[in-house]
């Protein structure tokens, strides 16, 4: 049973990952990043609502902690899905895939700020080595061989922050009802913020434009099934595992960009992203077990 739950939580990376090479391809072929965010999350809201209403007893909707943190959630994962693929329109699928892998490096250096957790040798040495990472993995000490603008590392970076956000408002509001709820709620707060920064002659030519079918797809699986698949999974999963397992989204990501969009590594960018993907795994699962 535990081997099928994390076999969840890998289904939900893969289609996180999936969906980053699918809004690539939209962007590529002239959608603005804030549109495919917008239905993103807006078939991902329909889909969360039938799983309501196949499961409505003990919502929790009458409480109003469970808006406001399901609110919360809704701010962090509609940063999420808008500066991840902003990141993907300023560079490339396998950059901003990686970069939004970080945050948990940025959420250490917050809590050592704010005296959250105690900093060690270690998780300094660690963070110097995620840097260097993204030092590699952007070329930024090369302007003219960079793949990616200032603007795609901020907002890859600030993507994984998002994500952060988006963990901490689901946590609280958690007690107070139903996932299905939670999400309904933050699904609901996504397709508000984003409909007003979304191209509006965009956003209505999408629901009669031949690529209709890649933006149900990226709805779908980036922000329906995953989100179930990694809920089930994680009730039943060790957060180290989870956190290893995890993994299959930036490198899943990574593969679609290189085969599907014709995305080009350097070999000095394939080593900034393995110093990355193994520290923060390993910073991930420290922390896990501590």
């Amino acid at each position: 049973m535990v081997g099928a739950k994390t076999t969840m939580v890998a289904l939900a990376a893969l289609c996180w990952g999936l969906a980053g090479g699918i809004g690539g391809m939209l962007i590529d072929h002239g959608w603005g990043a804030f549109v495919v965010s917008f239905y993103r999350g807006a078939i991902g809201l329909v889909l969360v609502l039938i799983w309501l209403g196949l499961r409505p007893f003990g919502s929790g909707l009458k409480s109003p902690w469970l808006w406001f943190w399901s609110a919360v959630a809704g701010l962090g994962v509609a940063g999420n899905f808008s500066f991840y693929f902003v990141s993907i329109e300023q560079g490339s699928v396998a950059v901003a895939a990686t970069l939004m892998y970080c945050a948990p490096v940025f959420v250490y250096l917050m809590s050592f700020a704010l005296k959250f957790e105690k900093p060690t040798v270690q998780k300094w040495i660690a963070i110097a080595v995620v840097m260097l990472g993204i030092v590699l993995l952007t070329k930024v000490y090369d302007i003219g061989a960079s793949t990616i603008t200032p603007i795609g590392v901020a907002a890859g970076l600030l993507a994984g922050l998002s994500y952060a956000i988006f963990i901490f408002g689901f946590k609280y509001a958690a007690p107070h009802g139903t996932p299905q709820a939670i999400l309904s709620v933050a699904f609901a707060v996504l397709a508000v913020i984003l409909i007003v920064p979304s191209n509006p002659t965009q956003t209505v030519a999408a629901l009669q434009t031949p690529d209709w079918p890649l933006f149900v797809t990226i709805g779908v699986l980036g922000a329906g099934f995953s989100f179930v698949f990694y809920i089930i999974g994680l009730n039943y999963t060790v957060p180290a595992v989870a956190s290893i397992v995890a993994m299959v989204e930036p490198v899943t990501a990574s593969v679609f960009g290189v085969v599907f969009l014709r995305e080009q590594l350097a070999v000095s960018q394939i080593l900034g992203m393995a110093l990355i993907l193994i520290t923060v795994t390993a910073l991930s699962i420290q922390s896990s077990s501590s």
